[in-house]
């Protein structure tokens, strides 16, 4: 069964997660600088059957969209230019970043650990797909 992968685009940092083989459990992938992505994804892509893309979507309280949507606006139009066969879903990334900080808490991370933002970023990517495997499954 093909993967689902989720990206939590940063103008810095770009965490990656990804389902297993059959689409149960989000798990961590990585964190990269973010001009680097699309090479990335390409090279993944290669190795690995990938059957959607969820991009983080970030609004604020009142569901507008935030500061940032600008600018990973331009990365989707960029993702769907580079690889127009690749399904693509948007997803609300509110408070995933701040549930991937409690996590890290919650896990007994040392602070030091905790300060590590491209572990957070991760961490949130993680999240945003779990949430959606656990919706898909209803």
């Amino acid at each position: 069964m093909p993967r689902i992968i989720a990206i939590d685009y940063g103008i810095k940092r770009t965490g990656i997660a990804v389902t297993d083989d059959f689409q149960i459990i989000a798990s961590g992938l990585t964190t990269i600088p973010s001009e680097t992505l699309l090479s990335f994804l390409n090279d993944y892509f290669s190795k690995e059957i990938v059957e959607l893309v969820l991009i983080g979507e970030p609004k604020q309280m009142n569901g507008l969209p935030s500061e940032s949507s600008e600018i990973i606006e331009k990365f989707v139009q960029k993702f769907k230019e580079t690889f127009p066969e690749m399904k693509v879903q948007r997803s609300d990334e509110r408070f995933t970043s701040k549930m991937a900080f409690q996590t890290m808490i919650d896990s007994g991370l040392k602070k030091k650990q905790r300060q590590n933002k491209a572990l957070v970023d991760e961490i949130a990517a993680t999240i945003m797909l779990q949430d959606y495997l656990s919706r898909k499954m209803i």
